[in-house]
């Protein structure tokens, strides 16, 4: 059944936060300290929906890695890295280090990350925040598993 003939057109306008499963109150009040989620979407939030994050990076968290790695086996999963200079949106404004399918990959300029199912990415280390960093995710499943978050 197509989610269209269920649910009314405001259904699928996302305007206001509403925060995905933590593992943990801890890791919560963490990622709060280094991370300002702006917007959060899946199929618990619109049905049908696959799973989208939206957040800036504000500050060098605590945790380090703050992701660990993982692979999600059946689904593709793209990952953002945008610098916020409006005059210069290719600097990052900090410094990431990430790393894909066992490479590790050093960041100072904006980046897009595919990560194709199967294949292991992160962990992320945050080294370095100088002007906040607009992240997203964008898993093709309606409902992420949370493996990012490691072993709480």
């Amino acid at each position: 059944m197509s989610t269209t003939e269920s649910l009314p057109s405001s259904a699928y306008v996302i305007t206001t936060l509403r925060d995905p499963p933590m593992p943990s109150a801890e890791f919560k009040a963490m990622y709060d300290r280094f991370a300002k989620r702006i917007l959060w979407m899946d199929g618990t939030v619109v049905p049908g929906a696959f799973q989208m994050n939206t957040a800036w990076y504000f500050a060098v968290p605590e945790k380090d890695p703050v992701f660990e790695e993982h692979v999600h086996a059946d689904t593709d999963e793209l990952i953002g890295f945008i610098g916020s200079d409006p005059d210069d949106p290719s600097d990052l404004g900090g410094e990431l280090e990430v790393w894909v399918d066992g490479e590790m990959h050093r960041l100072t300029t904006s980046a897009m990350v595919f990560c194709p199912a199967g294949m292991p990415h992160m962990p992320l280390r945050i080294l370095r925040v100088d002007r906040p960093i607009f992240h997203f995710s964008v898993v093709m499943t309606e409902n992420y598993d949370a493996g990012a978050y490691g072993k709480q």
